[in-house]
């Protein structure tokens, strides 16, 4: 399945509610699980980022689909990336 790294920044919102964030962490996990993928780490990060999650997803789609509806309650702003394996890199770098 395709990884994902999403990367969060609270909005003004998220940090007022910030002791809703246990409770927002699990509302995100369950989000997964409903579209077939799965949430697998958040870090708390310093810098540029406040958390992260590295995450499984179907496909493109439904990962946009989860990210739109993460950062459409209002509390974080997201951003997504897709990571590929040492492996699937070798593999995409064998075929140039």
């Amino acid at each position: 399945m395709p990884e994902y790294i999403m990367l969060f920044n609270f909005t003004t919102k998220g940090v007022q509610e910030i002791k809703d964030a246990p409770k927002r962490i699990a509302n995100v996990k369950k989000l997964f699980e409903q579209n077939k993928g799965k949430a697998k780490t958040f870090y708390g990060l310093l810098g540029q980022y406040d958390t992260m999650c590295i995450a499984e997803a179907p496909d493109d789609e439904t990962m946009a689909k989860i990210s739109l509806q993460i950062s459409g309650q209002g509390s974080v702003k997201t951003e997504t990336l897709r990571a590929f394996t040492e492996d699937q890199m070798l593999k995409l770098i064998g075929t140039i």
